[in-house]
């Protein structure tokens, strides 16, 4: 708001009549924080889930104008995508990965919320609508790889209908409402789950989930933008075989976040019990921990006991996840007995676990205690000087040149890799171009907060100041002397220094101001 109303003409006027216009909305309400400096990733991890939430739209919304949602049609469309449309590889490739990226930050955003303690500060509200946003983000996930219709998407729709057919007297009418009466009836309504249904309910979690204030941290959200693309480019997604009802269907694993899951029901156990109960109950324990957290503290290391429960449940869900994903790789054992697991090893470990994962808690968050302890004393003998990294300006203006022409070449290169066709380089060298990018703005941040450091030069003081600092100096030698000395000095001075006595002219000169030279001079 510091321009002028006379240089607001053009562009800059026709955005400050859209800020204007906004502050009658609910988005001034919302306060940005654009921090200066490096903070912790870990404070505003909901923010970057939900800058994920935001290319999974843009990019889905790119998808919906050549996907086509009928069961024969679904897989062929997928293919033409990530072949033959223009960029269709990448935005099919940043979709994909996007979801797992945003599944995998919400999951950490929960546990750093668990850790810290962050529930207990009037925010119980906050942890509900996020511990059910996260179950639905996973369910929009999970919907997004099914409407392929490949023989990994096969597998897990006839896993979920399963389950969802276990739940008693609601079960069948949940299974037809959600899946249809048929492979046409599920493609259809699993595609307006995907694209409606379940972003309009994030979208009112959200509402209520998401804070006052936000922090948009552009180095970090260009830095996680760029890991995505550089994870497309190693690791391009891979469309699968094609489901044919007439041809028996291969070995093959959900995606990592439902790994677990498929662990237990691959026990062969009740599948309510395993694939229904268990994750509701784990859920459940999660949406009353503010409430069973009756611990006035907030660090993790004096609360022992929740801390305990969430290492455990980590384990446990560490374990599973492998455990799902092994399969053994004996081709002469029969397909059915390659897949079951051995129930009794299975819950064993889970159960050991429990004892291991309290033990292995307590006993870290006491040496972390002792280690606190020994800092606080280390501290108290003497401040000791903390090492920074610090850049001169010279050298910060060298990196800054360097990360933009590396930042040219970067440019030049994923053009030529796009048209030589190399879509997977091309989209692993974008990827280091936002990270890059995001390199460039935080030396530039740093350079910014650097330049308000540089001390002001010296003022020279005035005449004025000089003859006033003079006045008010004391007659010393510049040398402390004690008492004694000053006494001693003084006497010296009274019996040996002669008295002089002013002279009438002089009397005459400072009684009267207006005397000049010629006066001076008269008898």
């Amino acid at each position: 708001m510091a321009v002028s109303l006379e240089r607001r003409n053009g562009l800059l006027a026709f955005f400050y009549w859209i800020w204007n216009e906004l502050d009658r909305t609910v988005f001034t309400g919302i306060k940005f924080s654009f921090p200066a400096r490096f903070v912790s990733p870990f404070g505003f991890l909901g923010m970057l889930t939900f800058i994920m939430f935001i290319i999974l739209g843009v990019t889905g919304a790119l998808l919906m104008f050549y996907y086509e949602p009928i069961m024969t049609r679904s897989w062929d469309s997928v293919a033409f995508i990530n072949n033959d449309v223009p960029f269709g590889f990448h935005i099919r490739n940043l979709h994909y990965h996007g979801s797992n990226a945003m599944v995998m930050l919400a999951i950490l955003h929960m546990y750093y919320q668990y850790f810290s303690g962050r529930y207990k500060i009037r925010n119980e509200i906050l942890w509900v609508t996020g511990v059910i946003l996260g179950t639905v983000t996973i369910l929009e996930a999970f919907t997004g790889y099914d409407i392929i219709f490949s023989e990994r998407a096969e597998l897990a729709i006839s896993i979920a209908a399963g389950l969802t057919n276990s739940i008693p007297i609601a079960g069948p009418m949940i299974r037809e409402l959600a899946f249809g009466a048929g492979f046409h009836d599920f493609v259809l309504r699993f595609y307006a789950q995907h694209v409606f249904i379940l972003p309009i309910v994030m979208l009112g979690l959200m509402a209520v989930h998401m804070p006052r204030f936000l922090v948009f941290d552009v180095p970090m959200v260009m830095a996680i933008s760029g890991a995505v693309f550089l994870t497309g480019g190693v690791f391009p997604v891979d469309l699968g075989f094609k489901f044919e009802p007439t041809v028996p269907p291969g070995i093959t694993v959900p995606e990592w976040y439902l790994t677990a899951l498929y662990a237990f029901l691959r026990t062969q156990y009740d599948k309510f019990l395993t694939g229904v109960l268990w994750p509701a109950l784990f859920i459940g324990v999660l949406l009353l921990t503010p409430f069973l957290d009756r611990y006035k503290k907030f660090s993790w290391k004096d609360r022992p006991w929740i801390t305990a429960i969430g290492i455990t449940g980590i384990a446990q869900i560490l374990v599973t996840t492998y455990w799902g994903f092994y399969i053994p790789p004996d081709t002469t054992i029969p397909l059915v007995e390659r897949l079951v697991i051995d129930p009794i090893n299975l819950y064993l470990v889970m159960i050991l676990l429990v004892p291991l994962s309290f033990g292995f808690t307590l006993m870290m968050i006491h040496l972390a205690k002792d280690a606190e302890r020994k800092a606080k004393l280390a501290k108290a003998n003497g401040p000791k000087k903390v090492s920074e990294i610090k850049l001169s300006i010279k050298w910060t203006n060298w990196m800054l040149i360097a990360l933009l022409a590396f930042q040219v070449f970067l440019n030049i290169a994923a053009y030529n890799a796009f048209l030589s066709g190399m879509n997977n380089v091309n989209l692993w060298i974008t990827g280091v171009i936002l990270i890059t990018f995001a390199g460039f703005f935080h030396l530039y941040r740093y350079a910014m907060s650097q330049s308000k450091n540089i001390p002001k030069p010296p003022k020279f003081p005035t005449t004025k100041q000089i003859e006033t600092s003079q006045k008010s100096l004391p007659q010393t030698d510049g040398v402390q002397k004690s008492p004694e000395e000053k006494s001693s000095q003084g006497q010296i001075a009274e019996t040996s220094a002669p008295e002089i006595k002013p002279t009438t002219a002089e009397l005459d000169l400072n009684r009267e101001q207006n005397l000049g030279m010629s006066d001076l001079k008269k008898p």
